[in-house]
């Protein structure tokens, strides 16, 4: 089992954050690269929560969204074609007083078949690199579209 752990900072809001982390319309893997718009299911949704399919590159996995602790998201596997067991995601959201954000990310990845294990393996020896790489890539379209937002509202 690999666990990630990642702290990272952005100029977005916590509210901005989870809308975009939220967001399941058309252009979601614009923001999350890892998460193919052809392969997005909303199984079903209610007002703090979401039941999501989601991946690319020949992985997916079925996740319970949980923002009933805006400040805190849980992301919990409950389907996949590679992860099982406690596979899932955390965001933990914490305002800075230079009104920054600062995210605290873990990431669980439980291998349940020897794809999974495989996978999980190699996530173990680099995924802290990968998962860096491509939440730099999430966190600055996430501002892009807030600055767009803010640019939008003032003009």
């Amino acid at each position: 089992m690999a666990t990630i752990h990642l702290t990272k900072t952005t100029t977005a809001t916590p509210e901005q954050f989870l809308a975009a982390l939220t967001d399941f319309g058309p252009g979601r893997s614009e923001i999350f690269g890892r998460s193919a718009d052809a392969s997005l299911r909303v199984h079903d949704q209610g007002p703090d929560w979401a039941d999501v399919t989601e991946g690319s590159g020949g992985i997916w996995e079925r996740l319970r969204y949980d923002w009933s602790s805006p400040r805190h998201i849980r992301l919990t596997t409950t389907d996949s074609n590679t992860w099982g067991g406690a596979s899932g995601h955390t965001y933990t959201l914490t305002p800075q007083p230079d009104g920054t954000t600062k995210i605290d990310i873990v990431v669980v990845r439980d291998g349940k078949n020897l794809k999974g294990r495989l996978v999980g393996g190699l996530l173990g020896a680099i995924g802290t690199r990968i998962f860096d790489r491509e939440m730099g890539k999430t966190l600055a379209a996430i501002e892009a579209r807030a600055g767009e937002a803010s640019a939008g509202a003032a003009g």
